[in-house]
């Protein structure tokens, strides 16, 4: 017999979950909380996960909404060694920038809490009319 063949393979992903929430501050506070049980319960930590996660689902819930969409929140372990965090919202036209935020002004600062906790992050315009805005965490230093 053919050692290769019978050999176990490491899985590409290892674990996954996904969810529609209502694009209100509930879902937003939801998808945190969710993320922050998953990620409990795959023993990994969930401290950076959830601030970015927190942020995001409240720009998806106060900049992407559309009436009677939701949007959707996505996790990923990748071999144990990456955490990649997804929110799709219904409005692919407002794709998020970091300004400069007055520094008088109480908001404006989200994307760089993102920028600060995530190894990268980006944004997926489509399909139509969605976008995706996605963030990375290295699990493994």
């Amino acid at each position: 017999m053919n050692r290769d063949i019978t050999s176990p393979q490491q899985p590409t992903v290892s674990r996954t979950f996904t969810v529609l929430l209502s694009p209100t501050r509930r879902g937003a506070r939801l998808a945190r909380l969710l993320t922050v049980a998953h990620l409990d319960l795959w023993g990994l930590p969930s401290e950076s996960a959830a601030h970015i996660v927190a942020e995001l689902a409240t720009n998806a819930a106060v900049h992407g909404r559309v009436q009677g969409r939701d949007f959707r929140l996505g996790l990923t372990v990748h071999r144990e060694k990456l955490l990649r965090i997804e929110l799709t919202d219904t409005r692919g036209d407002a794709l998020p920038v970091v300004p400069a935020p007055d520094p008088h002004t109480e908001s404006g600062r989200g994307l760089l809490i993102v920028e600060t906790f995530a190894d990268r992050w980006g944004v997926v315009p489509g399909p139509v009319p969605r976008k995706t805005v996605w963030a990375e965490l290295d699990l493994v230093p």
